[in-house]
């Protein structure tokens, strides 16, 4: 992981920005945003505090949360 940049440089965030890497941005409260490189950042509803800083860190691999059931038989 990469290290940790002040959120006063958001804009520069198409810099580190590369192919497979998403950015971890924190605020005061220790919640944690897993984003793109968007200008403006768009916040989740429920951080009450600003975000301090952010990093470059590798992109979660996608994963199936349920299997789809079969469809039921018909009578």
């Amino acid at each position: 992981m990469s290290e940790w940049v002040d959120f006063d440089q958001w804009k520069d965030c198409t810099r580190p920005k590369r192919p497979g890497y998403v950015f971890e941005v924190t605020n005061g409260e220790g919640q944690s945003l897993l984003t793109a490189c968007t200008t403006p950042l768009q916040l989740p509803f429920d951080w009450k505090s600003a975000p301090l800083r952010y990093r470059p860190v590798a992109e979660p691999k996608p994963h199936h949360s349920m299997p789809i059931p079969k469809p039921q038989q018909r009578p």
